[in-house]
């Protein structure tokens, strides 16, 4: 069912997409940033009107068809049959879940997500005019919009009167010290009404990463590293920030015992995937990925070793995949 989402243009796809969309943005001095998120979303979205929104998508729109002999009626019985079929055991006694989406299941989030599509359209096609937001972005049930300062509560209570049911609620959080925090970013309202974003952190937030001693493979501390500066490159967008930033991660992890050779070769690394992206993805076209229990040393071995014989068996076999598979490395 995953191609019959819209995916709307309120729709954010990650982080990097919601950067990128408040590029041009400008705040006026009668708007404020604004946060909503749902309480609860998978817990108290109606399974009925969710399957009836599927259903009507199901039968509008026939990509689903691409990757399935099912008839669309069958989609809706499996869906109905699945949402209203969750058991768990709790101190040695059967519960059956009675409402929201089935836990555990790996459907849940789509219907929930196609709900919340059809919410949120609804909700700004029928807002009134004087608080339809200026923008609004959602990721899942997480959502950042720009409105009119005098229309916060309006559009609030226009958003908890959307679902006719009552079950689904929005809360919101309004911008302090002209910051708002949203997913993991905190986005800043400038004097001359442009935004930046820094990476937010919550208070709770320790600085505690995989310590550079501990029994993992190195590739894997060397990640953390990467996936720390990979988050501030996208996020951060202004030099200054991006400095204190990378500051910020050096005193972390050199708390963490992480040496200086690691974060140099980290970023060595960072800087050079995507010039080799594409040459990577085109060199694993053929792999197979082996995963084992990392075990110091021994790991090590074997990974030389696995990439050797995978070498050579593509080396004698060149002529099938059309390349000289001597001068390329594989894993």
């Amino acid at each position: 069912m995953r191609p019959i989402v819209d995916y709307t243009v309120s729709i954010c796809y990650y982080t990097k997409d919601l950067v990128t969309t408040l590029t041009d943005l400008t705040v006026d001095d009668d708007e404020v940033l604004i946060s909503y998120d749902v309480v609860s979303l998978f817990t108290n979205t109606p399974n009925d009107k969710a399957v009836e929104v599927i259903k009507q998508k199901v039968e509008a729109d026939q990509a689903w068809k691409q990757v399935t002999l099912l008839e669309s009626e069958d989609v809706v019985e499996l869906l109905e049959f699945t949402l209203s079929t969750t058991y768990f055991c709790f101190r040695g006694e059967l519960y059956k879940q009675s409402f929201g989406t089935a836990m555990g299941s790996p459907v849940s989030p789509l219907v929930a997500d196609n709900f919340m599509e059809h919410l949120e359209q609804t909700a700004i096609a029928t807002a009134p005019p004087k608080c339809k937001p200026k923008l609004w972005k959602r990721y899942v049930d997480d959502i950042f919009a720009v409105v009119k300062r005098d229309a916060v509560s309006d559009l609030t209570d226009h958003l908890n009167q959307v679902d006719d049911t009552g079950s689904i609620k929005f809360k919101s959080e309004l911008e302090k010290d002209n910051a708002l925090p949203f997913l993991d970013m905190q986005i800043v309202r400038k004097p001359d009404g442009n935004v930046k974003q820094l990476v937010y952190r919550k208070q709770t937030h320790t600085d505690q990463y995989l310590h550079f001693s501990s029994h993992h493979s190195v590739q894997h501390k060397l990640s953390v590293i990467r996936t720390l500066l990979d988050r501030c490159n996208n996020i951060v967008t202004e030099e200054e920030d991006r400095q204190k930033e990378e500051l910020h991660i050096r005193a972390a992890l050199s708390a963490c015992g992480y040496p200086e050779w690691s974060m140099k070769l980290a970023k060595e690394q960072l800087h050079s995937t995507t010039n080799k992206k594409a040459k990577k993805s085109e060199e694993h076209k053929f792999s197979t990925q082996i995963v084992i229990p990392y075990v110091k040393g021994l790991s090590e071995s074997l990974s030389r070793t696995f990439s050797r014989m995978v070498l050579g068996q593509l080396c004698n076999h060149s002529e099938l995949f059309g390349m000289n598979w001597s001068t390329q490395r594989t894993r």
